[in-house]
């Protein structure tokens, strides 16, 4: 089962990056792909237990996901579980995400996403697609 590894450089501090990454009010600013909104959502990475999202698109599919956030280390780390749901509403094959934080000698943070258990190559490139997305959302709001 491959594993997904996106790696980014922000010019802000570990903190403050965290605080993109784990708290609802930033999550909602950049959480999915590019042209997609939130309809519906319990998202927040600043503790312990479920969360879900629904993205929709500008053609109006909605797309649902959700997990539980296993682990939770600021500025550090946050550990969740991923899965999407299917048209019938049962949740589909789990796997597992982890962003990572390190501070940059320049002040700034490296921000290292992981998706593991991803069930092959072409799956591995859908996700690869949607964080890269997301993350240059995240990117365009979380500079200091």
């Amino acid at each position: 089962m491959p594993t997904l590894t996106i790696a980014r450089s922000f010019r802000a501090a570990p903190e403050r990056v965290f605080a993109f990454v784990s708290e609802t009010r930033h999550l909602l600013k950049w959480w999915g792909p590019e042209g997609t909104i939130l309809p519906e959502h319990d998202l927040a990475f600043d503790r312990v237990g479920p969360w879900m999202s629904v993205m929709q698109n500008d053609t109006g599919q909605r797309f649902k996901v959700s997990g539980i956030v296993t682990d939770v280390d600021p500025p550090h780390s946050i550990s969740f579980t991923w899965a999407w749901h299917n048209e019938d509403g049962t949740r589909g094959r789990e796997s597992q995400v982890t962003i990572r934080l390190d501070p940059a000698l320049d002040g700034g943070t490296k921000l290292v996403l992981s998706h593991a258990g991803l069930s092959d190559a072409e799956v591995s490139d859908q996700h690869e697609k949607g964080w890269n997305s997301s993350l240059r959302r995240l990117e365009s709001i979380a500079a200091d």
